[in-house]
């Protein structure tokens, strides 16, 4: 039950194997920074599951079902008086530059909130300082008025905000070419994502289904 949207497009092994590429790749991003604590929140039937693949970052169930409960889970869980700034990005974006992630949490000393858009209305990073339950309350989780449903939640509460440039992850096929098409030319930035969509399209391309 990953990339539901990618699977419109490639089969559904293909979308779990490129999803173990995208979470390895993250898990490495999030490790290059250096200091940092990094664990992943998920809901509690996959704890098991992601223990096995997150080589040794700690795995923690959320409390409830669905994105808007993930998030919640992650600040309350996280932000504890020695963790003063706790930044919660997805998996959809391993080719992300490691400087935005240290510019978030720098911006943080400053707002309570940071928000890293997409280009298609939502958003790939958010950050707090503390938990606001009522911060990801709502309609419009996952979908193109998820960045605007919580920047009006942030007026609401009276939380200050500041903002990364715009990004895009992994959703739709579109995504993925252009994905593709960046990591032939630097690899380095997503490796074991490259690695698997040059195989990819080498197989595709010997069975005449096409390329990416």
């Amino acid at each position: 039950m990953v990339k539901t949207r990618l699977a419109q497009s490639l089969p559904v092994e293909a979308v779990t194997e490129l999803y173990r590429c995208l979470l390895d790749d993250t898990l490495t991003l999030a490790r290059s920074l250096g200091t940092l604590d990094v664990a992943i929140m998920c809901p509690a039937s996959d704890v098991e599951e992601l223990t096995r693949l997150a080589r040794g970052v700690g795995v923690v169930a959320q409390e409830g079902e669905g994105l808007a409960a993930g998030l919640t889970s992650v600040f309350a869980h996280f932000t504890a008086p020695r963790r003063q700034r706790v930044v919660a990005f997805n998996s959809d974006s391993p080719h992300l530059p490691a400087s935005v992630l240290e510019n978030a949490f720098e911006v943080l000393t400053g707002h309570d909130v940071f928000v890293g858009p997409t280009h298609d209305g939502g958003y790939y990073l958010v950050g707090a300082k503390a938990a606001h339950p009522a911060l990801f309350d709502g309609d419009g989780m996952g979908t193109q008025s998820a960045l605007e449903a919580l920047l009006a939640r942030a007026r609401e509460l009276q939380l200050s905000v500041g903002y990364t440039d715009p990004f895009y992850d992994i959703d739709m096929a579109d995504d993925l070419s252009r994905l593709a098409a960046e990591l032939r030319l630097a690899p380095s930035r997503a490796p074991r994502t490259a690695a698997w969509l040059k195989q990819w399209a080498g197989s595709q391309l010997r069975s005449g289904s096409g390329d990416l």
